[in-house]
């Protein structure tokens, strides 16, 4: 599977460059479409619910969030070696045509998996922890898990592998603590974490996954 991942992030700049586009100069949902049907979809699928908890749902996203996660993964900004080669070849009115298609998407939604981490998910959502300093997630991520437009991203329905690894990787630096300082909301992120039991972090991926 990795192999095929790493041949077609370098096979994508002849893949963008041949689609066609009434307006080269301009994002649109088509020129996001045709992108995403013939280079995202191995991994996210063709609507942005992906097939596997390895690879994060997009669909329904907010489409700042996804172009500027993009941008992120081009610019080496976000480390990941698979999104890297994917991304390099995107100019930037195709990551924002890819951001306007996968935000129209509709979601399936998912369901958690473990009733025993519900109620604790639950709590930490809803009211974060006190004691340790944890702020409330639903305070960025909003109630239902939606998220804010531009700034925090929807988590509602995403698998919850995914959060959890992701989670991991904000608490170990590993993603947000980027030397140029650019990934300000995974700065904040790290810092939330940082004082987030490994339970605690289960916990809330498990719980988000069956938000709506």
């Amino acid at each position: 599977m990795k192999r095929l991942l790493v041949l077609v992030a370098a096979s994508l700049p002849a893949i963008v460059a041949a689609q066609p586009s009434a307006a080269p100069a301009a994002a649109s949902v088509d020129r996001g479409r045709q992108i995403a049907t013939q280079v995202c979809a191995a991994c996210h699928g063709e609507d942005g619910n992906s097939p596997t908890p390895a690879n994060p749902n997009i669909a329904g996203q907010h489409a700042d969030y996804i172009t500027l996660q993009l941008a992120h993964f081009k610019s080496g900004v976000r480390a990941n070696p698979v999104m890297q080669g994917m991304s390099a070849g995107l100019s930037d009115d195709d990551m924002r045509s890819l951001g306007l298609y996968y935000a129209q998407q509709k979601p399936k939604g998912l369901t958690a998996r473990q009733a025993d981490l519900v109620k604790a998910g639950q709590a930490l959502w809803r009211g974060g922890d006190m004691a340790s300093g944890v702020p409330a997630c639903s305070a960025c991520h909003s109630p239902n898990g939606a998220g804010i437009p531009k700034s925090y991203p929807r988590i509602a329905g995403q698998w919850a592998d995914y959060t959890y690894a992701q989670l991991r990787a904000f608490k170990s630096g590993e993603r947000g603590m980027d030397k140029g300082g650019k990934d300000a909301n995974g700065r904040v992120m790290h810092g939330v974490v940082a004082r987030m039991s490994d339970d605690q972090m289960k916990a809330v991926a498990d719980y988000a996954a069956g938000l709506r």
